[in-house]
């Protein structure tokens, strides 16, 4: 596996679920040829599902499929090359899965290429185009090849890889993207209904400060000076960034209790503290979480974000759901 070097031991049996636990399903995984879709992909095939690996890089393609046939058995997964922005290519590693699988009952919605992060100021329109042709473009047209299917059958799970609304380091685009393709989510949780109602359950999922470190795109001198000595934090219960096999846990561990969390989006950290997740520094852990947005704040996020008017007019009420 040296086409693909930066890959860890799985972290499956910290859940605590059952290696069976997704017998029988098939998931689609965009970007799951390396990093933290690779460690999702992985980690869904422990739990017994079929894996369709959709990454538009062939050879750690490649790599990701001979990998888990060898963790979880040969036929487990299944590498298709995909261009997630391209419709034909969508469709082609579709009616590939079905030919190979006969359906998908799992979505996760991971493709995108942090590298062409940029501020505002200095991003290109190609870097901002292509950050929405994966992240929006993309999510798009896996929800409309996808979920039709899981409505007839009455069952499936949709998840996309979100984000942070904003980054001060500067990958403004990058998040204006996935804010799209987050909104898309949320939208299509709402309009699927409730679980009981689909079959469907939608989130998304915050995989923050996972995997190694990538190359960011070209900063100008001013931003290179003032972050000349940043270093990324250690993340909470670890020294360093979270593995790609612990954040496949997280998600995979997620999407057993998906139905629980339709509508929702949540972070990392939210489903390791579910789990009692073994952190290496448990000591660094916050024992505090915030509070969830009211249904009718929900929707109008963006209307409730700063400080607003200094002089409100009428009486603030919680936004949270107490």
């Amino acid at each position: 596996m040296d086409r693909n070097p930066k890959i860890g031991p799985l972290a499956m049996e910290k859940t605590k679920l059952k290696q069976d636990a997704l017998a029988g399903e098939v998931a689609v995984v965009t970007g799951g040829a390396g990093n933290v879709g690779l460690g999702a992909a992985r980690s869904l095939a422990w739990l017994g599902a079929k894996v369709v690996i959709a990454d538009v890089t062939p050879e750690p393609g490649q790599a990701a499929e001979e990998l888990i046939n060898g963790e979880s058995g040969p036929g487990t997964a299944l590498f298709v090359t995909t261009d997630v922005s391209d419709e034909a290519s969508m469709k082609a590693m579709a009616d590939k899965a079905f030919a190979t699988f006969g359906k998908v009952d799992i979505l996760v919605n991971n493709a995108m290429i942090m590298s062409l992060g940029a501020p505002v100021l200095d991003s290109t329109l190609y870097q901002l185009d292509r950050q929405y042709e994966i992240a929006a473009r993309g999510t798009f047209i896996g929800i409309q090849l996808f979920v039709p299917g899981m409505r007839e059958r009455h069952h499936g799970v949709v998840t996309y890889m979100s984000t942070a609304f904003s980054h001060p380091v500067g990958p403004s685009n990058y998040c204006a993207a996935k804010a799209a393709a987050t909104s898309l989510m949320m939208s299509l949780a709402a309009e699927l209904g409730p679980v009981a109602e689909s079959g469907i359950a939608v989130f998304t999922f915050i995989p923050a400060g996972v995997g190694f470190p990538r190359s960011a795109a070209p900063l100008t001198p001013e931003l290179k000076e003032k972050f000349k000595n940043f270093k990324m934090p250690d993340m909470p219960g670890y020294a360093g960034m979270i593995p790609a096999e612990d954040a496949g846990a997280a998600l995979a561990y997620s999407i057993v209790r998906a139905a629980d969390l339709h509508g929702s989006g949540i972070m990392i950290g939210q489903a390791f503290r579910q789990m009692d997740w073994p952190y290496p520094k448990p000591e660094t852990v916050p024992q505090s979480d915030f509070q969830r947005l009211n249904d009718m704040a929900l929707p109008l996020v963006f209307a409730f974000m700063g400080p607003g008017f200094p002089d409100p007019k009428v009486p603030l009420m919680p936004i949270n759901r107490q």
